[in-house]
């Protein structure tokens, strides 16, 4: 199991930057496809009065900081896909 693996399911309520620093939104909760113990993607809440749904892929985490709770993508925000 990967530590960012482990990082994913106590992210709920941090902060999702992209690669540019720019706030994708905040971590609703992490989602689960492939393993029922390992989460693949996070669920952001995002836009103006938080309506829209991101699926942000584990594979586009760059870092997770604890401290801040924000945690840095490696791509920008435009290649985050919106669901719901």
């Amino acid at each position: 199991m990967s530590a960012i693996a482990i990082d994913l399911r106590r992210t709920a309520g941090y902060l999702v930057a992209d690669a540019k620093g720019r706030v994708i939104g905040k971590v609703e909760a992490p989602m689960y496809g492939s393993s029922p113990n390992t989460p693949d993607a996070l669920a952001v809440r995002s836009g103006f009065l938080p309506r829209r749904l991101r699926l942000v892929p584990a594979e586009s985490i760059e870092q997770i900081d604890g401290g801040t709770r924000v945690i840095g993508l490696r791509v920008d925000r435009e290649s985050i896909r919106t669901f719901l």
